[in-house]
């Protein structure tokens, strides 16, 4: 058989450095133009991963026009509030979207509440990342595999951990995936604009004073002087405000 003609070989992939070197040219480009970008170049191997907050929301309302392809999926702790489980059948609903669910390992979880109790986040820093690593970390790792790319709602404003947030990286916790944050120079108010203007569905908690929404034990409302991630695991210091998802660099 002769080899396939230039015309329909299969195109060689893109290696990893090119991809990021193309992406970071689009630090200062809209969200909209960084999301067709994520469309062209991998389509429905790229996946945002959504907590359905508000920056999450807008991501998903723009993927609509922009990244019709992008895929969404959630890590359920089994500790998220129940207005989060009621803005996902919203989601489901309203954008005919497919949300994929990633729970933690049963068995580990189970070890954890029969040997450290229901409440072992709040005892020290490390028994908290043990509870994070378990429901989120290694979910995360599954959720990614076979995936080129992933989006997510982070922004610079939110709190100092996450100031020097770039458009564009490459995330060698997963393998050297291209991780993207089309929102990172959004302010608070530009996300706001957004949702209303659009009439995009958010989180009813975000009414009552929740910024940034995550496991219900772990997460307050703010005072209008906090930072918007003051509200997650309040007891810790603040350059702690991680769970183990976007290491602080």
């Amino acid at each position: 058989m002769s080899p396939p003609s230039s015309s329909t070989a299969l195109a060689a992939p893109v290696p990893a450095e090119a991809l990021l070197a193309e992406a970071r040219a689009l630090k200062d480009a809209p969200a909209q133009e960084v999301l067709a970008w994520v469309e062209q170049r991998f389509g429905a191997r790229a996946a945002l991963a959504s907590s359905f907050g508000v920056e999450d929301m807008v991501l998903i309302d723009l993927a609509r026009h922009h990244a019709p392809s992008l895929r969404i999926f959630t890590l359920d702790t089994g500790r998220l509030p129940p207005e989060t489980y009621e803005l996902i059948e919203v989601v489901r609903n309203r954008y005919g979207a497919t949300v994929e669910t990633f729970f933690p390992e049963r068995a580990r979880v189970e070890a954890l509440e029969s040997s450290q109790g229901y409440f072992s986040f709040r005892k020290s820093l490390e028994a908290r990342k043990e509870c994070c690593a378990i429901r989120k970390v290694e979910p995360l790792r599954r959720a990614l595999a076979g995936r080129e790319a992933w989006l997510t709602g982070l922004r610079r404003e939110q709190s100092v951990n996450r100031a020097a947030v770039e458009v564009a990286e490459l995330d060698r916790e997963h393998g050297g995936l291209i991780k993207l944050n089309p929102l990172a120079a959004w302010t608070r108010q530009d996300v706001w604009s957004y949702v209303k203007a659009n009439a995009v569905p958010y989180n009813s908690l975000h009414d009552r004073g929740y910024p940034s929404i995550g496991c219900a034990p772990c997460t307050r409302a703010v005072k209008p002087y906090e930072d918007e991630r003051a509200g997650r695991w309040w007891w810790e210091s603040r350059e702690h405000s991680e769970c183990g998802l976007h290491p602080v660099r």
